[in-house]
């Protein structure tokens, strides 16, 4: 799977800086933008082949913030305030996912994926710390990807940011979203009917939510982004039947 993913990235990135030099030809700081896009790319690789917990973080707060410098990239009052709301969920969601994982940590003794998993198939120790630590790391990552009801970046984001960068946004940084709740979901959580339950119901709503927004939107790339918002739904949804 993360191979996969990785594959798909990269030919994302490929997809979207060949359109970019079109795109940006009468922008400027075009340099600053592909250095950013190629650090967004290292970190977005970095968070979807780490092996532990702890380089997931580092490489997703690395992804936060070198796509913030994307978002912003035009610098007109309306960017910057999308790109300051999206810095802020993600700094918020950070702090969180890194309070889960030192939860985490505690309770289990280590942050390696599949010691992780290994442990929780026979865990006789304190579940409700370990649901506490998974739904702030839920926060975290869900902010990322857009589920409802820290999605609120998303619809603000999409039609500021240039539109090789909303492609990006879309299509692979909430993704990286999924990718760490589908971690928690399947090395911490496999098969547990109450995690499944809570993912299902906040994957329904977003996937409502995104849909009924898009709706009622009439700007095509506000249209995307809740487009984006309901698909994460959809994903959420299949997530929960793990």
């Amino acid at each position: 799977f993360r191979y996969i993913y990785g594959v798909i990235t990269s030919f994302m990135w490929l997809c979207t800086t060949m359109f970019s030099h079109e795109y940006f030809k009468h922008y400027r700081n075009r340099n600053r933008y592909y250095m950013f896009m190629l650090m967004t790319l290292g970190a977005t690789m970095g968070v979807l082949f780490s092996v532990n917990l702890i380089t997931t973080f580092i490489m997703f707060e690395i992804m936060g913030f070198t796509s913030y410098v994307m978002v912003i990239h035009d610098e007109k009052k309306e960017t910057r305030d999308a790109a300051d709301t999206y810095i802020t969920v993600s700094v918020i969601g950070g702090l969180f996912l890194l309070l889960g994982i030192f939860l985490i940590n505690h309770n289990l003794g280590t942050t390696d994926f599949h010691e992780i998993s290994h442990i929780m198939s026979d865990f006789k120790g304190n579940m409700r710390s370990i649901y506490m630590a998974a739904v702030f790391m839920m926060i975290g990552f869900g902010g990322k990807a857009g589920m409802f009801p820290i999605h609120i970046w998303l619809p603000n984001a999409h039609p500021s940011a240039p539109a090789p960068a909303s492609a990006l946004l879309s299509g692979v940084l909430t993704k990286t979203g999924i990718f760490g709740a589908a971690v928690i979901s399947s090395n911490l959580f496999l098969y547990d009917v109450i995690w499944g339950q809570g993912i299902l119901f906040f994957g329904l709503i977003t996937m409502f939510v995104g849909a009924l927004m898009a709706l009622f939107s009439i700007d095509l790339k506000r249209t995307l982004a809740y487009s984006s918002v309901s698909q994460i739904g959809f994903i959420l949804v299949g997530l929960a039947m793990e």
